[in-house]
């Protein structure tokens, strides 16, 4: 029974991993902002990923990948990593967190017609409901009001909209794009493939926007360091090892619906550390999300 749901398994893991790293990396990115996180985040997670692969492969960098590998999982990562996450985060000063994370609840039904048309993957019936409700769920417990007034946090800015879909386009490709790169490969290799690819965007996007001087100052903020780790480690590292283990076990679709329901993961954690009351309407919302994930467990 758990080896046929591998895949949705390990997409649930990567669905915490990400709750965690969000988190973390607000956390982190009040001290120094988001642009310097997502940079120093890749750093850090190429050395843990390196660690892990030579003592997990006797190998500190990815020597035996094919060409073929290379090409599609640094494209991959250059999608995912640089332009998903840059234009998501940006979206996020347009138009707002939420607004933003409603958008990427887009993700799935991109990353199911990606995979249909480049790797013809199915999607049951079965699959395609679960996927609704679930999806649904995050609809209803990322649309909120805001606090400080009687309207949802919803922007008209067409720009910022079209940024937090260009990020939803840019995770799902990305994920299309390691497991057509990855096909058997090593999931950490990969990973570690896809991290160096981002490293160069970023470091590219640094030269443009001439952001080193304020680089060298964040890296040495110490109160950021704790935070940006753990991120780092369940983000970059165990997020993506196991996002990229949940493609090579079930459809890129699939996968990626249940790993959109950090939003609703995420309310317990942001209760704790940032002291958020819940609604009863977040709460149905997690119970929705939470059907949508048996569904497509059980069917």
């Amino acid at each position: 029974m758990i080896q046929s749901h591998l895949g949705e398994i390990y997409s649930f893991i990567t669905a915490i991993c990400w709750t965690v790293t969000a988190v973390a990396f607000e956390l982190a990115g009040k001290k120094i902002g988001s642009l310097s996180v997502n940079y120093i985040r890749l750093i850090i997670g190429f050395i843990l990923i390196s660690l892990i692969t030579t003592f997990s492969r006797g190998m500190v960098l990815p020597l035996d990948a094919s060409s073929h590998q290379w090409v599609w999982l640094s494209i991959s990562g250059f999608i995912g990593f640089v332009i998903g996450d840059l234009f998501l985060f940006q979206s996020f000063l347009e138009i707002g967190s939420r607004i933003s994370m409603l958008i990427m609840a887009l993700v799935p039904p991109i990353t199911a017609l990606l995979g249909f048309l480049t790797m013809r993957e199915m999607i049951t019936l079965s699959d395609f409901f679960g996927m609704v409700i679930t999806i649904v769920g995050i609809f209803v417990v990322v649309l909120v009001k805001n606090p400080e007034g009687n309207k949802f946090e919803l922007s008209r800015s067409i720009k910022g909209i079209a940024y937090a879909f260009i990020g939803a386009l840019g995770q799902s490709s990305g994920l299309v794009l390691s497991k057509i790169g990855m096909g058997s490969y090593n999931p950490f290799a990969a990973t570690q493939i896809r991290i160096i690819a981002g490293m160069i965007g970023f470091t590219i996007v640094f030269m443009f926007m001439k952001g080193w001087d304020k680089l060298k100052v964040d890296i040495k903020n110490k109160e950021a360091f704790k935070p940006l780790f753990w991120g780092t480690l369940f983000g970059p590292v165990l997020g993506v090892t196991f996002s990229l283990l949940a493609v090579q076990h079930t459809t890129t679709g699939v996968s990626s619906t249940i790993t959109s329901i950090s939003p609703v993961l995420i309310i317990p954690f942001s209760i704790y550390v940032f002291k958020d009351k819940v609604s009863p309407k977040e709460i149905f919302g997690a119970i929705i999300s939470v059907i949508g994930i048996s569904i497509l467990f059980i069917l």
